[in-house]
């Protein structure tokens, strides 16, 4: 009995710990939305920042402009808060854990359409694409990396 209460009072000091920490949060500054057609021209990686924080107002991308597109243009991956979607007719596949510049070529099959549970949309092959913490509630990436076809057929790579 004396060591059920000592692991209580430990779980309680962790948690009561945990939620007076304040983490640091790395400085992100969102990339300033300037779509320009880049069509078939995009070489090697591309860094994108926008905020997805909304819980119910999805952020667009598309990557031919290589940037954020008002809800009614054509758009590629879709983000809120931690969901992701793609546009429809287009897919994504996890390629797991490795480095991103180790993917010379994604695969021609395998890539899943998005699904809906409930009322919600999500895309099953990034459906739990982090990490959460219980003590500083963020949320971390799994380093996986994610192969995308857009609805015309082309495919990204996506980290």
């Amino acid at each position: 009995m004396l060591v059920l209460a000592a692991a209580f009072v430990l779980l309680v000091v962790s948690l009561v710990i945990g939620s007076l920490t304040h983490p640091e949060f790395p400085p992100y500054e969102l990339t300033v939305p300037a779509p320009t057609r880049i069509g078939d021209t995009l070489v090697g990686p591309a860094a994108y920042t926008l905020d997805a924080g909304s819980t119910d107002q999805w952020r667009r991308f598309s990557f031919t402009s290589n940037s954020l597109v008002d809800e009614g243009g054509d758009w590629d991956l879709a983000f809120r808060r931690f969901h992701v979607l793609v546009a429809p007719g287009g897919g994504i596949t996890d390629l797991g854990v490795q480095p991103f510049d180790s993917v010379a070529e994604l695969p021609a099959e395998g890539y899943l359409a998005n699904t809906v549970s409930g009322r919600d949309s999500t895309n099953p092959a990034v459906g739990k694409w982090y990490n959460y913490s219980m003590l500083s509630h963020l949320l971390t990436s799994k380093h996986h990396v994610y192969g995308v076809r857009t609805p015309e057929g082309n495919t990204r790579r996506l980290s």
